[in-house]
């Protein structure tokens, strides 16, 4: 599967990488805040509902091609997970670097659509509710603090003179697992996912 997601999101880039040159590539840069709702994909499965927590940061977007272009970010992202049986709740706070294909239709107002890949690293964590009175293999330190995946969203641009506001709505598809996956470990799986929505201000500079 998480093969099968990677080859979809390579074909998609290179099939709208062919398109016509802009006479004046646009250059953007901004700053984007919003909210995020994540979950760990964990087998064996663990019941969770979604945490909250939200994600903020600078955004560069670069346009050279008719109605695509590129769009790198650099954020610091909540993630985690919270279980449905209360006991337990983990908060893992991100550094994050997407990297997408900015796909757009429209001049003033924009719809777009952004896909690409993203990495992470893992700068801290916290344990928000603990209520386990026995061992607890989610409870152990995280193994893996690099993370990478992938991300797909869309949203609404409107342009004010050389500023720009737009909303926008993601998801992040997490690669990599948090726990070691060996044989031996007690998690085969324990990959990131999450949704967020984001407001973001960017000033045309060039």
């Amino acid at each position: 599967m998480r093969k099968q997601l990677v080859l979809i999101f390579l074909l998609a880039t290179l099939v709208l990488s062919a398109q016509d040159r802009l006479i004046n590539p646009e250059l953007y840069v901004g700053l984007n805040f919003g909210a995020t709702e994540s979950k760990i994909s964990f087998n064996p499965a663990i019941s969770q509902g979604f945490l909250q927590g939200y994600n903020g940061g600078l955004v560069f977007r670069y346009i050279a091609e008719k109605n695509v272009g590129l769009q790198a970010e650099l954020n610091f992202s909540q993630r985690g997970w919270t279980e449905s049986s209360g006991i337990y709740t983990r908060q893992l706070n991100y550094i994050e670097l997407p990297f997408m294909t900015h796909i757009f239709m429209g001049k003033r107002s924009r719809f777009f659509i952004n896909i690409g890949p993203k990495i992470s690293y893992l700068i801290s964590d916290k344990e928000l509710v603990n209520q386990t009175t026995t061992t607890y293999p989610q409870s152990s330190k995280i193994q893996n603090p690099f993370d990478y995946g992938l991300c797909g969203g869309m949203g609404l641009l409107f342009t004010i003179g050389k500023n720009v506001v737009q909303l926008d709505t993601r998801i992040n598809y997490g690669l990599s697992d948090i726990y070691s996956n060996k044989k031996a470990d007690y998690f085969s799986n324990s990959n990131n996912f999450d949704l967020s929505v984001n407001l973001a201000w960017l000033l045309k500079v060039k």
